[in-house]
């Protein structure tokens, strides 16, 4: 393998970009775009409900009660309605999500120390958003009866009542819960793959198109020369890309590197290695560029997103899917970002991924040397 020889094809490879540049804005922008789009569009944060109240008593109790839900910012009070009826017709064309009903006869059984009911209907159209809501409704109707558990005991002259279990949460990596920390690196992740296979996917078979493939076959170069030749270039690219993309990551979002950027940059390597590996691979299966597109996006898009751990939990899966997830680089990597950006970890909690990041790529870089090398046998 000499040196001189790879030179060549790695300035016509940067020369192409750069008359290309279409692809050259698919690489350096593209990401940055799309992490900025899909930062805000994809957001597990389930505030402001939408909230209509029948209060049937109308009382200082029951308003004090309501005003538990419209002080948060997880419920915004939109209706105030008159009969059981408007529930069904508000609900069903989507303009309330909850519907809290207090009935007459909420205040009377609390002066007594006895239960009053409550009824709330929730919109389970959206299993996330009604869960969420669960919780919430929840955690406010406990807050407000061990007030009124308190006000019941006082009147009776015991004015401390200790509780069964001191419960503390403390909540470490993401203290405020912000669904952005968990979702960024996996956009990451997601966009990263996509942009690099699909302009990796059409180097080969650009050459076969325009006929340039036969200058290599009668020039000297190996194929794992010519393998470097195309992968240097657009490595280089896609690591200045890689870097916008961080960067915009910690401006819009506020998601930063918490532990070694060194060990970042390690899984950075290995999961481009990896994108550009499968998008040489595609190329030199392909006979056009856009069966070359299509294997691209069917090979990153959909895997990427559903079997990655991007949005769903892996241990979730049946058996047979977890297990198909180990083709997935994109599993290892996200692994190793959010050690690295959310948690601050070091090798110990992610140095399996980072090995098997670096056999994804050796592996897929070696199937592309050897396709090529039969690709240009027969040529």
């Amino acid at each position: 393998m000499k040196a001189n020889r790879i030179r060549p094809v790695v300035i016509k490879e940067f020369r192409q970009m750069a008359r290309d540049r279409r692809s050259l804005i698919l690489i350096l922008g593209l990401p940055a775009f799309l992490l900025i789009m899909y930062g805000y569009a994809l957001n597990f944060d389930v505030k402001h409900l939408s909230l209509a109240v029948l209060d049937e008593e109308k009382s200082p109790r029951s308003r004090d009660f309501l005003d538990r839900f419209v002080q948060t910012e997880y419920f915004n009070l939109k209706f105030d309605l008159e009969n059981m009826s408007q529930i069904d017709e508000l609900m069903g064309k989507g303009h309330v999500q909850v519907a809290l009903v207090i009935p007459r006869n909420f205040s009377k059984p609390l002066l007594a120390g006895s239960e009053a009911a409550v009824q709330v209907i929730i919109d389970g159209e959206n299993t996330v958003i009604a869960g969420t809501a669960i919780g919430y409704i929840s955690a406010i109707v406990q807050s407000y009866s061990a007030e009124l558990v308190v006000e019941v005991l006082s009147r009776v002259g015991q004015r401390q009542w200790p509780a069964p279990l001191d419960f503390h949460p403390r909540v470490w990596f993401n203290p405020e819960l912000r669904s952005a920390l968990f979702l960024i690196p996996g956009l990451m992740a997601f966009i990263l793959m996509i942009t690099v296979v699909i302009s990796t996917s059409f180097s080969v078979v650009r050459e076969i198109e325009r006929g340039s493939i036969e200058q290599l076959i009668v020039s000297p170069l190996r194929p794992e020369e010519l393998i470097i030749g195309k992968v240097v270039p657009t490595a280089l690219v896609s690591f200045l890309s890689t870097h916008s993309v961080l960067l915009f990551g910690f401006l819009l979002f506020r998601v930063s590197i918490r532990g070694s950027y060194g060990w970042l940059l390690l899984g950075i390597v290995f999961f481009l290695l990896c994108g550009l590996g499968m998008g040489l691979l595609i190329s030199t299966i392909a006979s056009t560029q856009q069966v070359a597109f299509m294997l691209a996006i069917i090979t990153t898009m959909l895997p990427t997103f559903i079997l990655s751990g991007f949005i769903f939990p892996i241990r979730n899966m049946p058996v047979f899917v977890q297990a198909v997830t180990y083709l997935i680089p994109a599993r290892f990597f996200l692994v190793v970002l959010r050690g690295v950006m959310l948690k601050g970890v070091g090798p110990s909690a992610f140095g399996q991924e980072l090995a098997l990041l670096a056999g994804f790529a050796a592996l897929t870089l070696f199937l592309s040397s050897v396709r090529l090398g039969k690709t240009l046998s027969k040529g």
